[in-house]
């Protein structure tokens, strides 16, 4: 059976180098590089399709099917480049070709304009969708190469020997980028400067050109004098050229580098720059301007930014009151609140009224315990059935020693890599966090919001704001009858708990040290919480 899919290439091949490029003066080149065995050179002679596009055929192997057929099948994945290209076309060519061109972001804007801010959030989300992304901060190699900051004369375009060190630190962070990319399988990295030359910007687009990268540019632009001193209020005093300073004296001398930056400071031209990739901010998201976005990834990126705000709110997540299959251990399932379930509704309404929170909003998902937590609210709220529990497919409403005693490979299957794992017919982790991603652009574009879900939900939620990666995401504790406040801060989210006192069972199981599917019950079962 064959099974067609696009992924990154595995290393497993035979070392045979093609490279295959696109005709002179096409804007983006579809062809590739990689390695091909003997045998699959073959295959791609025989095929007669145009060249130039590149498909993953993944062998599925049914031999390694587990008890009632429900392990999930292991592929096979072999990367083979489209088939009819030329082998001996521009052979001389140094040009790397990717078939998912790795994408560098390039930040554009005066100082205090909330480039780091947006530069942290848009590599918060990336790796939280799962594309590998990494900010690289020029400014963070510049202290590292000039170990105390004295004052804003080192940013005056005259200072030569300033220049030197400037330029010197752009260029490693460059370098960087390339080694993230080659070594260690990046696909986004966000290069974070203010990049506030034509210059600068044509240095960065050759460099990613020779390389085979794609660029967007992302430039902040805001005239607000108000919005600029809260940023430099927020971010700058925290900052390590300026501890120890008196107030007065960092926001006078931070004011006078912004002044260095604007006597060179071009801004990317509707005109001239045409060419470019790029979206421009203004005023923190007053209005927005896009430029030739041209793949997958920049629209996301596109779609994230123009729903992301930096107005002061908190968001409240909490899961629903203890249910009566909690109770008795079991997972999934549309049960009711259980009494102490009852209790904590009651105990969650008075809590969010203390709270005195400015129009609030509720949302719940579709299943019947959420809803009857929110009831008790008095207010009116909204169901989401992206928010609906993770679905556990033929192990719903079982218990983990049921599921133990009926599917122990799927068991230690799901221990190996609870993030990637699917029940069979049902749902992974992974498949969750891209139903949620709605949810994650509505919640950036509100305000204070009350979310009423569930533990695998509440999960990755946490994950998004915390910055959690995949691995530890499915193990993140969310107990049931507990609160957490989330408040946006400048470079992060500050995390407020708050239990209400109302006892409930625990559901939290930690992954086991023994996952091999030849384990012992025991082993399996070792870190099953207590239940009826």
């Amino acid at each position: 059976m064959l099974s067609w899919c696009l992924t990154s290439p595995p290393e497993v091949l035979p070392p045979l180098s093609v490279n295959n490029e696109a005709d002179e003066g096409a804007d983006d080149p579809p062809s590739c590089s990689t390695h091909l065995s003997a045998d699959l050179l073959k295959v791609q002679r025989d095929a007669h399709v145009h060249a130039d596009r590149t498909l993953l055929m993944a062998l599925t192997l049914n031999s390694s099917s587990g008890p009632n057929g429900l392990t999930q099948t292991p592929l096979l994945k072999i990367w083979v480049p489209w088939m009819g290209f030329n082998l001996n076309r521009r052979r001389g060519s140094s040009v790397p070709q990717f078939c998912n061109s790795p994408t560098v972001i390039v930040m554009v804007g005066l100082p205090a304009r909330g480039k780091t801010y947006i530069s942290k959030k848009m590599t918060r989300y990336l790796n939280w969708i799962g594309v590998p992304t990494k900010v690289f901060n020029v400014g963070q190699y510049r202290r590292e190469a000039v170990k105390t900051y004295k004052n804003f004369e080192f940013f005056k375009p005259d200072n030569e020997e300033a220049m030197r060190i400037r330029k010197a630190c752009a260029s490693a962070a460059l370098k960087d980028v390339a080694l993230y990319f080659s070594k260690e399988n990046g696909q986004v990295a966000v290069f974070d400067a203010t990049n506030t030359t034509r210059e600068r910007r044509a240095v960065i687009n050759s460099f990613a050109k020779e390389r085979g990268y794609k660029v967007f540019f992302v430039e902040s632009i805001c005239d607000d004098p108000e919005i600029i001193a809260e940023n430099i209020k927020q971010v700058k005093f925290g900052s390590p050229d300026y501890i120890d300073r008196d107030i007065d004296e960092a926001m006078e001398d931070f004011n006078k580098r912004i002044d260095c930056y604007k006597t060179s400071y071009m801004p990317i031209d509707d005109e001239k720059d045409r060419k470019l990739s790029y979206i421009k901010i203004f005023d923190v998201g007053s209005r927005y301007l896009v430029n030739r976005v041209r793949d997958h990834i920049q629209s996301r990126i596109v779609y994230y930014l123009m729903n992301i705000h930096v107005t002061p709110r908190s968001i409240y997540l909490s899961r629903h009151g203890e249910s009566e299959l909690n109770l008795l251990g079991r997972i999934g399932g549309d049960s009711s609140l259980s009494p102490r379930g009852q209790k904590y509704a009651s105990a969650l309404a008075s809590f969010i009224r203390g709270q005195r929170i400015k129009d609030l909003k509720a949302w719940t998902s579709h299943m019947k315990r959420t809803i009857q937590t929110a009831e008790a609210l008095g207010v009116q709220y909204e169901q989401w059935k992206a928010l609906n529990e993770i679905d556990a497919g033929v192990c719903e409403e079982l218990t983990y020693e049921e599921i133990q005693e009926n599917f122990p490979e799927e068991f230690a299957l799901r221990d190996q890599d609870k993030y990637r794992y699917r029940y069979p017919k049902g749902e992974s982790y992974e498949d969750l966090v891209h139903r949620l991603e709605p949810v994650i652009m509505e919640l950036e574009r509100q305000e204070n919001v009350l979310v009423i879900c569930h533990q695998a939900v509440m999960r990755c939620l946490l994950a998004y704001f915390l910055d959690k990666p995949a691995s530890e995401l499915p193990y993140l504790r969310c107990p049931l009858h507990t609160v957490l406040k989330l408040t946006p801060v400048a470079y992060g989210c500050k995390v407020e708990s708050f239990y209400l006192n109302i006892e409930a069972v625990n559901t939290h199981r930690e992954r086991p040290k023994n996952v091999n599917t030849n384990r012992n019950p025991d082993e399996a079962l070792q870190t099953v919480p207590d239940h009826v």
